[in-house]
């Protein structure tokens, strides 16, 4: 491998599949002698994602403002591991990132979508956002994890947000599709980004 990696995110609503894209993404690269990492925010294994989960299950009570600077601090805190990991030649395959970050809150708060933003300026950005939008958010309550985010009408509000966020360059992939359509049409949009990528320098989030 010649050149850094690619860091490649996953957005969208909760249950649409995200997850299980990136473990199958990245197996493939693995099995193709692509050397690839997945990654998660909020990271809950740092001292900020521990506190994070605890509001996100409820334990804890926060200002949505509190929350959403911890939750961009979880993603400073790492920082420097995601430049190393992709100058080293990794591509990283990352399940929600400062999009994220910027939807919920707004959906939240009421603030816009610019001032959830600022936060987040200067971290790395994305070479690709995968969008994975569905027409019609799970309905059934039971496939809910119970945490604080989980409920239609909540989803529906930071569904419209990613919209807003999508600035022309995000790759919308229908996540109806079946399984395994869905996985082969990202993994030759990956491919290519790795190809694409490999010789530019690491883009910094709202400013490149």
């Amino acid at each position: 491998m010649h050149g850094r990696g690619a860091l490649l995110v996953f957005e969208g609503c909760d249950k649409v599949g995200k997850s299980t894209q990136v473990k199958l993404l990245v197996e493939a690269l693995n099995n193709l002698g692509i050397i690839a990492e997945a990654k998660s925010f909020p990271n809950r294994t740092t001292k900020i994602g521990e506190l994070l989960n605890k509001f996100l299950s409820k334990e804890i009570e926060l200002s949505s403002e509190a929350a959403h600077l911890l939750f961009s601090a979880n993603r400073w805190e790492c920082k420097q591991d995601i430049i190393k990991a992709l100058q080293t030649g990794t591509t990283l395959i990352i399940d929600r990132y400062a999009a994220s970050g910027a939807a919920y809150t707004s959906a939240a708060t009421g603030k816009s979508l610019t001032w959830c933003q600022e936060v987040d300026r200067g971290l790395p950005s994305p070479d690709m956002v995968f969008f994975l939008k569905v027409s019609e958010l799970m309905q059934n309550s039971h496939m809910w994890d119970g945490e604080r985010y989980d409920n239609v009408t909540f989803q529906q509000k930071v569904s419209s947000n990613y919209d807003k966020l999508n600035d022309g360059t995000w790759k919308v992939i229908n996540g109806r599709q079946d399984l395994n359509v869905i996985h082969q049409e990202l993994l030759k949009s990956t491919l290519d980004i790795i190809q694409q990528v490999k010789n530019r320098p690491i883009g910094l989030l709202y400013e490149s």
